[in-house]
């Protein structure tokens, strides 16, 4: 495991409980009977320095964990393909405001003659937050005390004017790996009447592990995984709702199973951080940070799984090729972008 290059272990206590504690979690990482848990600052501290990918791939690495989807996992993902089934994973762009989101698309018709029309696209905000389709990139947009994946450092950004390592660029060749949806929906006792998650409930590793049970799926090194919880569905039947009332999501102890199975990326249909989630406003979004910063686990935000869960309920697979390509912006810190899954 490379070595953080600045001590999160300081403000847990003393250097040799520390060490003690570090070396104590490690040897049971993966263990189905005990798990490390991520509930208070310090497990988050800690767990940031014991996860950490700094370094694994090279100082100069801009991909993180999507180092792991080698030419033989692609060659095995296009084999997931049998009844050529295409199923877009991106949700309409939202071109109003709304209560969730507080961006929206601005689409502006340019010209309309008899040879034809054009129009032009502005966000009025970002594309980042909580309602529209978007990848972050795996450096620069979520940072912790200044830093982001790898060792890049908020004035290093400041300097150049952009994500100077790390940015959405190195992904300009796209992702092409196995995907695994986790309808979270089937967790027993857990879904609404209606079928979605109510919002605030976690999703956790033991969680994950029950859902790859139920739906009879194994995630492996270079997978995507994408949580369905039904938020568009709850959407559409009751309109929008702040997140300051909840989202269901992944709870922080996700950032193990992440580590131990070598995931190169994760997606939800909301931003994939539970909320409520009980840590402190300097911790932030605790599995943003987690994956992105000390990971390097890209992450896919608002996706929309709503077709993909009837799919794969109907063929009984949850697992597919799972495709996308976000926007050749060097310099950039995420893509609004249209991810595809294949059956």
């Amino acid at each position: 495991m490379p070595t953080r290059p600045y001590p999160y272990s300081l403000r847990i206590g003393s250097s040799c409980l520390v060490i003690l504690l570090v070396l104590a979690l490690t040897s049971i990482v993966g263990s189905t009977q005990t798990r490390p848990v991520i509930r208070t600052e310090a497990d988050f501290l800690r767990a940031m320095e014991e996860l950490s990918n700094w370094g694994r791939w090279g100082t100069d690495d801009e991909l993180g964990a999507a180092n792991l989807i080698s030419p033989d996992k692609r060659k095995a993902a296009a084999a997931l393909v049998r009844e050529g089934i295409n199923i877009s994973l991106s949700h309409d762009v939202i071109q109003e405001d709304a209560v969730d989101g507080g961006t929206y698309l601005n689409r502006q018709i340019m010209r309309i003659s008899s040879s034809g029309a054009s129009d032009r696209y502005q966000y009025t905000g970002t594309y980042h937050g909580s309602i529209h389709s978007h990848l972050d990139s795996v450096a620069c947009h979520v940072m912790f005390e200044g830093k982001g994946y790898n060792g890049v450092t908020q004035e290093s950004i400041e300097e150049t004017g952009g994500c100077p390592q790390g940015s959405i660029h190195a992904l300009r060749d796209g992702i092409f790996t196995r995907g695994i949806l986790f309808d979270a929906t089937l967790l027993p006792n857990r879904a609404s009447p209606e079928g979605w998650m109510p919002p605030g409930t976690e999703i956790t590793w033991a969680d994950l592990e029950q859902l790859e049970k139920i739906q009879g799926v194994k995630v492996s090194e270079g997978d995507v995984i994408l949580l369905y919880t039904g938020r568009w569905k709850r959407r559409a039947a009751l309109g929008a709702w702040p997140t300051s009332d909840g989202v269901s999501g992944y709870q922080a102890d996700v950032a193990y199973f992440l580590k131990e199975r070598g995931v190169s990326f994760i997606g939800h249909d909301m931003y994939n951080d539970v909320s409520p989630h009980g840590f402190p406003p300097e911790v932030g979004l605790p599995l943003h940070r987690l994956a992105l910063v000390s990971l390097g686990v890209s992450i896919f935000d608002n996706l929309d799984f709503e077709r993909l869960a009837q799919e794969a309920r109907r063929l009984k697979r949850y697992e597919f090729l799972f495709t996308a390509a976000p926007l050749r912006i060097e310099q950039g810190m995420g893509s609004p972008l249209n991810p595809i899954a294949t059956f």
